[in-house]
């Protein structure tokens, strides 16, 4: 019997087509984050896997599978996974683009209007019993209309980011990619950065929204943090790596930038020492695609991508 292996609990929904096709289809675990051995054991054997962020299918996993055809990861980011290994044995490899774009953009977006008006700190001050009547210069936060967004790559997220702050807060969009996308500027009215360093000097808030590879890995590190402006905010939901940990904790430390918004960390679970003490960050658990429909339609993604390698069809998602 065919064996799709998913590591941990997607969508149930999204698991009818296995069963009506009589797949052996076996679960690693709920929860955050599959031990090696249970990945090792659970994993053998199987003709499809479908992964999360978190579970890596490496050399070792793979070459437990010699009948393995498609390794479908229910996420965009895909650097988890042994890509050219796969690709060297012939075995597809899928993602989920977009699926989770426009959560992760209204994260994006929570975020910024959260740390600049200052919510989660004006929360936890009236908890406390600090708060004692209207005070007329308590909590002063700042606006964010006509103020500089900055975008570190202008993918589907990037794109809905850049929207929301033009349409909905009247922001000035800057942007950085490797690739410039000149009819979408002139349609949404944004401007093209060619310069990194620029970008991070003129911007009042920074979003980044890269996948995390070779070139983008502590693409913000105590150098470019040492640019930015210290009236400007930092916001990460793509990837904890992209930015130097260690480095964004100094700065915040010293005040050289005014706060900072992860959804993501360098070394996941873990936070690096000194994360959680402090003030001018907000922080929450890898949860900004956590939408019921976000979460749908990834699962409902991956599973066509398995079931579209397993009827001898090319994946629609192949990651190229």
């Amino acid at each position: 019997m065919t064996k799709i292996f998913i590591t941990r609990k997607i969508i149930d929904s999204a698991l009818s087509p296995l069963f009506k096709n009589n797949y052996n289809v076996v679960i690693g675990g709920e929860g955050p984050y599959l031990d090696r051995a249970t990945l090792k054991e659970k994993s053998t054997n199987s003709d499809a896997i479908i992964t999360i962020v978190g579970d890596n299918i490496d050399k070792e996993i793979i070459d437990l599978s010699p009948n393995l055809k498609i390794i479908a990861t229910a996420s965009v980011g895909f650097d988890n996974i042994d890509i050219e290994y796969a690709k060297s044995k012939n075995i597809f490899v899928s993602n989920t683009p977009a699926a989770n774009a426009l959560c992760v953009a209204e994260h994006t977006m929570a975020f910024i209007l959260n740390i600049c008006h200052r919510i989660t700190e004006s929360d936890q001050f009236v908890r406390d019993g600090k708060y004692k009547g209207f005070d007329f210069q308590l909590m002063l936060g700042d606006e964010i209309s006509n103020n500089i967004l900055g975008i570190v790559g202008l993918g589907a997220i990037g794109k809905l980011v850049a929207q929301m702050a033009i349409n909905g807060f009247n922001m000035k969009v800057k942007y950085y990619d490797v690739t410039r996308q000149e009819n979408w500027e002139k349609e949404y009215n944004i401007e093209f950065e060619p310069d990194f360093d620029n970008l991070l000097k003129t911007c009042d808030i920074l979003s980044l929204h890269v996948p995390l590879n070779d070139h983008t890995k502590h693409m913000i590190n105590a150098e470019k943090l040492a640019l930015m402006k210290p009236t400007s905010y930092l916001i990460n939901t793509c990837r904890g790596a992209v930015v130097d940990e260690q480095a964004l904790i100094e700065t915040l430390k010293n005040h050289n930038i005014k706060g900072a918004c992860l959804d993501v960390y360098e070394h996941e679970p873990n936070l690096s020492p000194g994360l959680t003490d402090l003030q001018n960050v907000i922080l929450t658990p890898h949860t900004a695609a956590a939408s019921l429909e976000a979460r749908t339609k990834m699962s409902e993604m991956a599973v066509r991508n398995v079931l579209q390698a397993l009827s001898g069809q090319t994946p629609e998602n192949l990651i190229k």
